[in-house]
């Protein structure tokens, strides 16, 4: 919930564009120096938001890439980076959650150009749900590029590919919805052939550490993971696992304030394919 619409930019890229399903927000506790931090680490610049000063859009090379909001403390939420997947009714999909035993934490609540909801899956993994209140702008092209994807850890990828499926209409058969596939134990989602999750088990729900337990990481990507996972340190921040994946190297890094993310080399196969 950023409070200016990252789906009405034209040309931006999958995770922000008019046919995105999803928005990525981080909720912190000071958004001056999540700011800096993010300035530092991953050359984004930041813009005001609609909503006020306590909101921000994150940008490079002009492409609108995530909302910061200082708001986790009103929201009584904790720091984090979370996923937001677009429908087409907010009230809808919140009745959907609960009818599947997830939680509505927050909303809907009308914000800026669009109507949001914060929600918790079966398992405690945290996202949010928008419903855009004014026409999209001119859809994007699918070779555009996409600087991040989801990752969601969770206790059984097939039984959270059928909550979120049917939460959000994913493999209906209708137009514009996310095709699932399962490939080497994994729920793969793309939308319009475009990369955007990755489900995966083992996660437990009662793991001492927040990386175990079930939860949605955002993967931006980068050019050098070596070199952003020294920057990250540098600005303040602790790497806590990096990892060979096909084709390239990826790590995962907490900020200052205590949000998870991962970053991906973006000529890796896993970023493209996802």
């Amino acid at each position: 919930m950023t409070g200016s619409d990252p789906r009405t930019t034209p040309g931006a890229v999958p995770l922000t564009g008019a046919t995105a399903p999803c928005w990525v927000n981080l909720l912190t506790r000071d958004l001056e120096a999540a700011q800096h931090f993010y300035g530092l680490a991953l050359g984004w610049t930041f813009h005001p938001s609609k909503l006020g000063p306590e909101f921000s859009v994150a940008r490079r090379d002009g492409v609108p890439l995530a909302g910061l909001g200082g708001v986790s403390s009103a929201y009584q939420t904790a720091v984090a980076w979370l996923p937001y997947f677009a429908v087409e009714d907010a009230d809808v999909a919140a009745g959907r959650v609960r009818e599947r035993s997830g939680t509505v934490a927050v909303g809907p609540l009308t914000l800026g150009k669009g109507r949001g909801v914060l929600a918790s899956d079966r398992d405690g993994a945290v996202f949010g749900l928008w419903e855009r209140l004014t026409p999209a702008a001119k859809r994007s092209t699918s070779a555009d590029r996409s600087y991040a994807w989801l990752r969601l850890r969770t206790r059984n990828a097939f039984d959270a590919a059928i909550f979120y499926g049917e939460v959000l209409d994913w493999a209906s058969g209708r137009p514009g919805s996310c095709e699932v596939s399962y490939e080497e134990e994994e729920v793969i989602v793309r939308c319009e052939e475009r990369p955007l999750a990755r489900i995966s088990s083992g996660a437990v729900e009662a793991s001492p550490d927040p990386v175990m337990r079930p939860h949605w990481q955002v993967q931006f990507l980068v050019e050098d993971v070596d070199g952003t996972a020294e920057a990250v340190l540098r600005s303040g921040g602790t790497v806590i696992a990096r990892n060979e994946v096909r084709g390239g190297r990826e790590a995962v890094v907490r900020d200052p304030d205590g949000a998870v993310f991962g970053v991906t080399e973006a000529s890796s196969p896993v970023a493209v394919s996802v």
